[in-house]
């Protein structure tokens, strides 16, 4: 895997608080931020993949065996007495 630097500014109190998460989660500062990147990404990508999924599910309709007859009347369904 091919690494490339990147330069983030952060808020020094926010910076304390990750440098202490880091050490109890025995890692790097760097290697916390790539952490959480990664699943970030990847929450993405199941997202976008679920998404495509069901977009193309209602792009190709349900059958809910009527066969295209339908008996019925709005007004029925909604009658109220």
């Amino acid at each position: 895997m091919e690494y490339q630097n990147v330069t983030v500014a952060l808020p020094k109190d926010l910076l304390k608080k990750a440098k202490h998460i880091a050490i109890d989660r025995q890692t790097s500062l760097s290697g916390l931020l790539a952490k959480t990147l990664e699943e970030i990404v990847e929450k993405e990508d199941v997202y976008q993949k679920a998404k495509t999924r069901q977009l193309a599910a209602l792009g190709k309709g349900f059958d809910f065996g009527l066969m295209g007859d339908i008996n019925w009347k709005r007004e029925d369904l909604h009658a109220r007495e």
